[in-house]
């Protein structure tokens, strides 16, 4: 890796690590899962040689977000949207999401399950401090130009600090939608690395962020929560990392519960390498995330790892 590769990864990785309330009770069992298939690369179309990070996956699996530092985009780390007609076609060539993207960084995009609206980091003018989250509405859940004008989330999700990686948990079964994200805001005088959450408004606001104790305490960046709440990953390099970062997860009994110690996904998953910026599909069957790991095509590149439901396990809509 050339100096220049260096420099530009310790900035994408700076940006990510600036960034990057009592729930009522809803028991529901714990799906059954298979364990990971070894992460495939998503290939030169999705991959360039820069960086290539942060993906987002829609609902129908049709198409694929990530932030890029490739050519052709506004500045800084743009989001850039790749389509295929069904899901066992190829990804098609990225395109540049113009109305969202600034001469700024914009990056880590996700959804809500509606698919109506799209979160992402950015440090552009109006945000509160280093890195802000920022979301962005359509009317046309399949339309994948027509996000309107980004707003700031303000001052109950946002700082003077980094604030990013959100997921969004629709909630229904336990009351208001929630946001997960992380944040490197002081406790007490010292930068936390932590999971926060933040519950949504009637008037589609959100409210106070209030750490989340059991998944941070550690570096713990873009924590990414399963359909029903039960079931969430993060990247960190707490104690017991295989390499620089590594994917991990926590679950719990009903979404009233604590969450359990995160834990490693393991060396299928993991390598001595960066594996950052997961996320989930909404089936909960696939994981995309990033890494520089050996083999790839750029500085960071995308890949997908997969796992099956066992005997009895139901999807959700």
């Amino acid at each position: 890796m050339d100096n220049s590769k260096r420099i530009y990864f310790a900035i994408a990785i700076g940006l990510i690590s600036l960034a990057c309330a009592t729930i009522p009770s809803s028991m529901t069992a714990q799906p059954n899962y298979a364990e990971w298939t070894a992460p495939a690369n998503l290939g030169p179309v999705i991959n360039s040689g820069v960086v290539d990070t942060g993906p987002a996956i829609s609902k129908n699996g049709l198409s694929l977000y990530f932030a890029s530092g490739r050519s052709g985009g506004a500045g800084g780390l743009d989001i850039w949207v790749s389509q295929r007609a069904t899901v066992d076609d190829p990804w098609g060539r990225p395109t540049n999401l113009q109305v969202v993207n600034t001469a700024s960084t914009e990056n880590i995009p996700a959804f809500s399950r509606d698919g109506h609206w799209m979160f992402f980091n950015s440090n552009r003018p109006g945000s509160l401090g280093d890195v802000d989250i920022w979301a962005s509405w359509r009317a046309q859940t399949h339309d994948d130009f027509g996000w309107q004008t980004p707003v700031n989330l303000g001052m109950n999700v946002n700082t003077m600090f980094g604030d990013s990686g959100v997921s969004y948990f629709e909630n229904e079964e336990g009351g208001a939608p929630l946001i997960f994200f992380s944040s490197n805001r002081p406790v007490n005088g010292v930068p936390t690395g932590g999971v926060y959450v933040s519950a949504q408004l009637p008037d589609g606001s959100f409210g106070p962020s209030t750490l989340v104790p059991e998944l941070s305490g550690a570096e713990s960046m873009r924590p990414m929560i399963r359909f029903d709440g039960l079931e969430i990953f993060l990247f960190s390099n707490r104690m017991g990392t295989l390499g620089a970062r590594d994917i991990w997860t926590s679950v719990r009994d009903s979404i009233s519960d604590p969450w359990s110690t995160p834990a490693n996904l393991g060396p299928v998953v993991n390598t001595t390498a960066n594996e950052i910026t997961e996320y989930l599909s909404a089936d909960g069957r696939e994981l995309y995330f990033s890494s520089d790991r050996s083999g790839g095509f750029g500085l960071t590149d995308l890949y997908v790892t997969t796992r099956i439901k066992g005997h009895g396990a139901k999807d959700r809509d």
